[in-house]
């Protein structure tokens, strides 16, 4: 299957995918040493963002968390893409300086069609989310 959306930050990025349909904030949020979601509170607290696409519906936070998201790719430990129902400017900017594929935007109801751990392609160049 194939859903179209719209293209963020370009390249490719393969990985099971990892769901939250609570936002998500790097900073404080995701360690960038190790990937694990450090969040008190949040639903993926536990779990590695490391490999994966994560699958949230926006950001929150502060703006350092751009930094944080490539503090994860210098640490090997970055996820291999992400999609987001509506980006906003945080996640963008992380993702563009990072090199993390991302698109926002997907067509269909991406919470009701994609589980955990399910395989995903994204295409930030051209704005595909394959399953």
């Amino acid at each position: 299957m194939e859903i179209d959306a719209r293209s963020i930050s370009k390249g490719s990025g393969k990985g099971p995918a990892l769901i939250s349909r609570e936002p998500l904030s790097f900073l404080g949020g995701v360690n960038p040493k190790t990937g694990e979601i450090i969040e008190e509170g949040h639903p993926l607290k536990g779990e590695n963002v490391s490999g994966r696409i994560l699958v949230f519906p926006h950001g929150k936070g502060s703006t350092v968390g751009s930094y944080v998201m490539l503090g994860l790719v210098k640490n090997n430990k970055a996820p291999a893409g992400i999609i987001n129902l509506e980006a906003e400017p945080i996640i963008i900017v992380g993702a563009i300086i990072s090199k993390i594929p991302m698109v926002d935007r997907p067509a269909k109801d991406i919470f009701e069609i994609v589980k955990n751990g399910d395989i995903l392609e994204i295409d930030g160049t051209k704005g595909k989310i394959r399953l």
